[in-house]
């Protein structure tokens, strides 16, 4: 029997408005432009639905990377909460696209749910700049926010990253290099990740349902590796499913659904950490796809975020 989506997703499909007859055919495998631009656009389409966030604000920081780039950051905070703990988040897109601007509204919405505020950075992009570079990246606005943490009212032991698809990968490439680096990280979140650039064959069970496809998937990796891809010369801080040797990284939350194609990069990487004595927390869901809860407002997608603004407000 194949794989079928949850019921409260087919219900949300089912009472959406038919998508117009002239969308644009899918890129083909290796245009990562076309694929930026069609994700961006759908990017901001899926989060025009997040939930208000009244009392949420955020200040511009900027941070430099070790090769002299300037980082926008933006600090966002509620109104009225109380320091303490932090996050950094990190954007997702594929390797390829998101930025700041399509995603301060899931920001603005995690501030408002928890209180706990977040420093979003807008981290390079493949191809452009390439492998390492994203996650180191987000290596420098960690330190950054390490830096100003008694100014900010942050607790030094209660910072965490949090990044989805693309930035889950990013983010899991930052944690490694925050332990290589001696720095200290509270968790890393890791929502739905982007792991393995060696997952570009189509699975039959999960292709057919698939909303980021292998052909994406091999687009991203493409922009990102060039022609390592699948290689031995592929960097763990790059693509995390690499990694041998999980002993000291942080504690791992992470979460997929069956029918995203990150499904068994994702359960294999929570294996190994839990190996190597990590405390990890796996939640996999039946029939969810790659970003299920932006797909209507479903019980499932308020379970999903309920257990987000558990784990965010426990750090």
């Amino acid at each position: 029997m194949s794989m079928k989506l949850h019921p409260d997703i087919t219900a949300a499909l089912a009472s959406q408005v038919d998508p117009p007859a002239d969308l644009p055919a899918p890129p083909a495998r290796g245009d990562w432009r076309t694929l930026r631009n069609l994700t961006n656009m759908a990017i901001e389409v899926d989060f025009a639905n997040a939930a208000p966030a009244p009392d949420v604000t955020y200040e511009r920081h900027s941070v430099l990377t070790r090769d002299d780039a300037s980082l926008e950051l933006r600090w966002y905070t509620k109104a009225g909460s109380s320091p303490g703990s932090a996050l950094v988040y990190v954007h997702g897109g594929g390797m390829i696209c998101g930025s700041l601007e399509n995603y301060d509204p899931v920001v603005r919405q995690y501030v408002q749910w928890t209180g706990v505020p977040f420093l979003a950075v807008e981290y390079r992009l493949a191809p452009e700049h390439p492998g390492e570079i994203p996650a180191r990246d987000v290596l420098a606005a960690l330190k950054w926010l390490r830096e100003h943490a008694e100014s900010l009212g942050v607790d030094l032991h209660r910072i965490a990253i949090m990044g989805d698809s693309g930035g889950g990968g990013v983010g899991a490439g930052a944690a490694i290099l925050a332990r290589d680096a001696g720095v200290e990280l509270a968790a890393q979140i890791l929502i739905y990740p982007m792991l393995d650039d060696r997952n570009t064959t189509p699975d039959p069970h999960i292709a057919p349902l698939a909303t980021w496809t292998y052909d994406m998937n091999y687009t991203g990796w493409h922009a990102l590796l060039g022609d390592a891809v699948g290689t031995d010369r592929v960097s763990p801080v790059a693509a995390p499913a690499r990694l041998t040797d999980h002993h000291g990284l942080a504690p791992a939350y992470i979460e997929v659904g069956t029918l995203d194609i990150f499904r068994d990069e994702s359960i294999r990487y929570a294996k190994s950490l839990m190996q190597a004595g990590v405390d990890t927390e796996l939640h996999v869901h039946p029939g969810s796809p790659h970003g299920h809860e932006w797909i209507g407002s479903t019980e499932l997608g308020a379970r999903c975020n309920a257990d987000r603004i558990r784990v965010i407000t426990e750090i």
